[in-house]
């Protein structure tokens, strides 16, 4: 790999000549400007506002432009007058734990590479150093004609430098927070943490461009004199609309990355366990009708129960009337009995 910069690493006294080196590269496909009538190339052209010419490159310099549109000319050479430090150097200033760097200042990534022979053994103990303190280093570099702030770490067996934008470069976020008041059920968290449990970890080795490729797919096609790649059908497209039931919309979504992990689709563990507000809520409905179910149950028991004692009653009702009846009939037929006898 073509180094970019060559210095040398200032780690307190010791100095390791380094060569830095682009650890990223972009893929994306790029496009030229055209004139659409004709298809001819659309070219930029540096021109002086005053005289109307073009200029060449070797002709074009640097100015700062004041308040007022005037433009005050800097040359390299006042540039490399000034003093600054980290010119040809990168000076660690200190050594923190990684989680104290906000990702937020994260920009563009270098390797460190050892330059000559010499510098092997003080990068090396550098590159020692920083694994076994899990530390990572910070630095002040120049590039580009500017100071600059970077992250040294650790990359299997390379120093690698990050980047870093200055604190007062961060923004802060003001404004970008919702503004309307949201309350977030339990059950709502139970289903999100289900969806990420469900969608589980990834080998970002093999996430890729789709885009990327679907552009370069389209690029063959045309080439070959076709009409493209077919546009998607309507309803394959996602996202964009507003999510009206959340709830339903989070089920669907474990439903949908259980489905995709070939997974079983029917969502059990998904009920919703609610806040203890909503355990009240559900507590006191389930009970609602627990007790008015239990009133009809003591009541139907007592209504049992003097059932029972009205049939016991009227069965010795019956009973004692049988009985009474059985005795009258007797008396009856000895009556008259007594009459016949008086007659014969």
């Amino acid at each position: 790999m073509r180094s970019i910069w060559n210095g040398a690493i200032s780690f307190g006294l010791v100095s390791i000549p380094i060569k830095l080196v682009n650890a990223t590269e972009s893929h994306s496909v790029s496009f030229r400007q055209i004139h659409t009538e004709d298809g001819g190339r659309v070219r930029y052209k540096k021109v002086c506002e005053l005289d109307g010419e073009e200029v060449p490159q070797a002709e074009i310099g640097k100015a700062y432009e004041d308040a007022d549109g005037s433009m005050i000319p800097i040359t390299e050479e006042d540039l490399s007058a000034l003093p600054l430090p980290t010119a040809r150097t990168i000076e660690i200033v200190a050594f923190v734990p990684a989680g104290e760097i906000d990702p937020l200042q994260m920009d563009a990534a270098y390797y460190l590479s050892a330059n000559g022979v010499p510098a092997a053994k003080p990068y090396t103990l550098l590159r020692e150093a920083l694994k076994r303190s899990d530390k990572v280093a910070v630095a002040k570099y120049a590039l580009r004609g500017r100071e600059r702030l970077g992250m040294l770490r650790v990359v299997d067996d390379v120093i690698a430098m990050h980047g870093l934008l200055w604190p007062d470069e961060i923004r802060a976020p003001e404004g970008v927070a919702p503004e309307t008041p949201v309350t977030v059920r339990d059950a709502e968290l139970d289903l999100a943490d289900a969806l990420m449990a469900t969608l589980g970890e990834v080998d970002i080795t093999t996430l890729h461009d789709d885009y990327r490729t679907a552009v370069e797919e389209l690029i063959a096609a045309k080439a070959e004199g076709g009409e493209g790649v077919p546009a998607p059908a309507q309803g394959e497209e996602s996202g964009g609309g507003q999510v009206i039931d959340l709830m339903a919309a989070l089920e669907n979504s474990v439903r949908a990355a259980k489905e995709a992990r070939g997974e079983d689709a029917v969502v059990t563990e998904l009920k919703p366990r609610a806040t203890p507000k909503a355990t009240d809520t559900k507590k006191s409905t389930s009970r609602a009708p627990a007790k008015k179910t239990a009133a009809p149950a003591h009541k139907s028991t007592s209504t049992k129960k003097t059932a029972a004692k009205k049939t016991a009653t009227k069965s010795t009702a019956k009973t004692t009337a049988k009985k009474t009846q059985a005795k009258a009939p007797a008396k009856t037929q000895t009556k008259k009995s007594t009459p016949r006898k008086r007659t014969a």
